[in-house]
């Protein structure tokens, strides 16, 4: 008995210290595209959710690494850090759900796409995820409990079951954009593949691999604490690994081998949209879209 628990004792401590070791690394480099997106790259339609993707894996970073050095600290854990945790990761889905859906509809439709496309759709709906996904993460939290003591049963399972539906829904409509835009430049396209797909292919699979145990632990937060404790701090280190890890994808797509070029420039490259250098002024041909 006091050997499986010092066994536990251990894998928990391993899998805390390399969460936070991952979670520093990703704020770096999520940090970085947040800085170059945000003061050396003028914003084109689709580099605009890729800043607003950075800002909520940063946020969601820097939760995570406070309150786990808090917990360290104090050797105590409220359920305060799993809400906020969850508020920025359900961001993160959000705007990926939106990313991958507007980048299948330009690939599908470019000329009704380009015509119709209001100029600041991009920074609109992003707003609105910002906005909306706020209710959708608290009130079920506050619902059940988990942002104060007392809870009320019947409305914490209706607010939790139309939370989880909405971002497994979220989920199911971010991985149809990525198959359905898989198939259409694999099959049907005549054009050359553009970056961004690439972007778009490597942040669902991180969502498949990596997100999604930890909307799965939102939904049965409960009965996985109780069946399977050690769900938990793999599933935040494998959020931690998706949240990092996008960054890592910008750089394999944008640099060029045997080529020592700035951030700025190898982000340029790999949105391909129409992004230009703030201090440059040039712009990518929107052929490359």
């Amino acid at each position: 008995m006091f050997g499986l628990f010092g066994l536990w004792r251990t894998f928990d401590s391993v899998v805390f210290y390399l969460t936070l070791i991952v979670g520093l690394g990703g704020l770096v480099g999520n940090g970085l595209v947040l800085w170059n997106l945000g003061f050396h790259i003028k914003k084109g339609p689709f580099s605009v959710y890729l800043l607003h993707l950075a800002a909520a894996d940063f946020l969601f970073l820097s939760c995570h690494v406070g309150f786990s050095v808090a917990q360290a600290a104090l050797g105590a854990q409220d359920t305060l850090y799993f809400v906020l945790t969850f508020l920025w990761f359900a961001v993160g889905l959000w705007l990926l759900a939106a990313f991958s859906v507007e980048r299948c509809l330009s690939d599908l439709f470019p000329a009704c796409y380009h015509g119709c496309r209001p100029r600041h759709a991009s920074a609109v709906l992003c707003a609105l995820v910002w906005a909306l996904t706020l209710p959708a993460v608290l009130l079920p939290a506050n619902a059940c409990g988990l942002l104060r003591n007392s809870a009320r049963p019947l409305v914490c399972l209706r607010y939790h079951v139309a939370s989880v539906t909405w971002f497994l829904v979220l989920a199911c409509v971010a991985w149809t954009a990525g198959v359905v835009l898989f198939v259409w430049v694999t099959c049907c396209s005549m054009r050359a593949r553009p970056r961004l797909y690439g972007i778009v292919l490597g942040a669902l699979i991180l969502l498949l691999f990596c997100g999604l145990p930890l909307v799965f632990y939102w939904s049965l937060q409960p009965l996985l604490n109780f069946l399977l404790p050690m769900f938990s701090p793999l599933a935040m280190l494998l959020a931690c690994v998706n949240s990092s890890s996008k960054p890592l994808i910008y750089l394999g797509l944008g640099r060029q081998p045997g080529k020592r070029e700035p951030l700025r420039v190898v982000l340029q490259r790999a949105l391909g949209e129409g992004a230009e250098l703030g201090a440059r002024g040039q712009s990518l041909p929107m052929g490359l879209l």
